[in-house]
């Protein structure tokens, strides 16, 4: 006799099993209610293999972004959805989980991870999602790199391997209305040049401290004179900040002028940025 399919049973089995909502309930309806026989169902249909796979890196994959309209501002969220092998990730279903993660992150107004995973989709929640497209492809995948930038203007670029994949890099950039002309431009230069910071003031002190510590001791180690050394250490902290802050970087296009020069230029203003590139997320570039 078939067991009645409860929401206690389903979270039974999911939690033996950490297997998605949707997917325990199909098992179980197949199992006709039998939570033993729907755990095999799981197995055989490869969902349990899910927390083994966990432990393997997810460094390919795609970036999923989109701009929308909120509250009179807007908002780009854009999302990293990783993936074992750059064959997984360029696959239609992958790029269509991607969509769907993204989807679901705006529709809640998403402002971190946690608030993506725990998004409503067709399988339950994101979480669910991640879930399933791990028992379909059998690999580890995941949600790297998050954000949510607004402002009076956005714009964004999607950067391609080549034509066949997903976008990988994607940068965006939040500016006032006058910036608006030459937002896109640098969104050019963001993707190219990957600065760290929107201007000098940004840069944590104790990033500040470390550069110049480094820069002195190199200086001692090239045994130069101490007079003039604070001199040659200011020099090089300006290279540092023409590296890494997008305002202090020189203009892709015209070397002869800097980010900061490019908004003066049309009276405008840089208010945000950011870049994400599939694999380059702290937590992987850690491991």
């Amino acid at each position: 006799m078939a067991q009645k399919i409860t929401l206690d049973l389903i979270k039974k089995v999911r939690n033996d099993t950490g297997a998605g909502m949707m997917d325990v309930k199909k098992a179980l309806t197949e199992a006709e209610g039998d939570p033993e026989r729907a755990k095999e169902i799981l197995r055989a249909n490869g969902v349990q293999a899910a927390g083994k796979r966990e432990g393997r890196k997810a460094q390919e994959g795609l970036v999923a972004a989109k701009i929308v309209e909120e509250d009179g501002k807007q908002v780009c969220y854009a999302i990293e959805f990783n993936s074992e092998t750059d064959f997984v990730a360029e696959t239609p279903q992958f790029v269509k989980y991607g969509d769907e993660i993204l989807d679901a992150a705006i529709a809640v107004k998403a402002t971190s991870v946690d608030d993506v995973l725990a998004a409503a989709t067709a399988d339950g929640t994101v979480q669910d999602t991640i879930t399933s497209a791990g028992a379909l492809f059998k690999e580890h995948v995941k949600i790297g790199q998050f954000v949510r930038i607004e402002g009076d203007h956005i714009d964004l670029y999607a950067h391609k391997k080549s034509a066949e994949f997903p976008p990988s890099t994607v940068a965006i950039i939040a500016t006032d209305e006058n910036g608006a002309s030459v937002a896109h431009d640098v969104a050019l230069q963001i993707s190219a040049m990957s600065p760290r910071w929107l201007s000098s003031d940004d840069v944590p002190q104790e990033i500040l401290d470390r550069e110049t510590r480094i820069a002195s001791e190199k200086c001692k180690a090239e045994g130069k004179p101490d007079k003039i050394i604070p001199m040659i250490v200011k020099g090089r902290l300006n290279s540092f900040f023409e590296e890494s802050v997008l305002l202090n970087q020189k203009y892709v296009k015209d070397g002869k002028k800097t980010i900061a020069d490019l908004f003066k230029e049309v009276d405008g203003k840089a208010e945000a940025f950011a870049r994400i590139e599939v694999g380059k997320s702290e937590e992987d570039s850690e491991e």
